[in-house]
């Protein structure tokens, strides 16, 4: 009885030990969350304003010359995939490699990763990287979505692959995050369903021409669309710890109340059984 009670009491204890980690990374998460949902809503309207303008373009006008405008004749697709740097957050991860496995069913493709999760994901399936040099998505900066952008347009030139796509998880709520796959290259995968278009009340002239002009945006395009991204995801991953750490702190709270339950039964049991071998011993004498 004695080593029983004394093996709950050393159980109590890891429990509240973990229960005290999983709490300081809720509190950690939620601080640092606030700044994160504050920089997601800032650059929304400037990510979809984006990719909305793109595809206006798109079902309006395809007919200049520009590379990035045709559809091409390359199938490899090029993903670029934000994930989180570490675990103990859900299924924020592991849903975004389902819904990225879902989309690559079949077909040839290569991955840039971004975030430590994402190069191990790559590394462990065997999976072609661009690059692996954004490792860590805590330090992925404007400067370096700008890089990637470069680097992606340049090797799409290249005819390294057709198209370009970004794998990310959007911000729906601090309860709800949801994967997601977002076309971004060539302008012909932006085209919307007839029955979804709009009709064209203005055509654009640029100057010197609309093929100079849209190859000198499209970087830019694809590196607000990443940022943009990038926004999403690390709010998202911040919200999926937070929750989890907070449904792991309730349960350690219940698993203790259980223990402790267990614990006192056992006390009283031992007390029990000594006061009546107390009771019998006086009898006896």
């Amino acid at each position: 009885m004695a080593a029983n009670m004394k093996a709950v009491k050393l159980r109590i204890k890891s429990v509240q030990s973990t229960m005290q980690i999983t709490k300081a990374m809720e509190l950690v998460a939620s601080s640092k969350l606030r700044r994160a949902k504050e920089r997601a809503d800032a650059c929304r309207p400037y990510f979809q304003t984006l990719h909305r303008t793109l595809q206006e373009i798109a079902n309006g006008n395809t007919d200049f010359s520009s590379v990035y405008a045709k559809q091409s004749s390359e199938n490899k697709c090029c993903y670029v995939m934000i994930a989180g740097d570490r675990g103990l957050a859900g299924g924020y991860n592991a849903n975004l490699f389902k819904r990225l496995e879902a989309e690559v069913q079949g077909k040839d493709f290569m991955v840039l990763p971004i975030g430590k999760k994402a190069v191990e994901y790559a590394r462990r399936r065997g999976i072609e990287c661009l690059t692996e040099e954004f490792a860590e998505i805590a330090d992925v900066s404007v400067a370096d979505c700008f890089e990637m952008a470069n680097l992606l347009c340049r090797a799409y030139r290249e005819g390294r692959f057709g198209h370009v796509d970004l794998c990310y998880t959007r911000f729906l709520s601090m309860l709800s995050q949801q994967a997601d796959v977002l076309a971004a290259l060539p302008l012909a995968d932006l085209v919307v369903k007839e029955e979804e278009k709009k009709p064209i009340r203005d055509l654009i002239l640029y100057e010197p021409n609309a093929s100079e002009v849209f190859d000198a945006i499209v970087p830019e395009y694809l590196a607000g669309l990443i940022y943009g991204g990038v926004c999403e995801s690390v709010a998202s991953e911040l919200a999926a710890r937070r929750t989890a750490m907070e449904a792991a702190t309730s349960n350690a709270e219940e698993m203790i109340d259980r223990l402790n339950l267990h614990y006192n039964r056992a006390r009283q049991a031992s007390i029990t059984q000594e006061i009546t071998e107390i009771v019998g011993g006086a009898e006896g004498i």
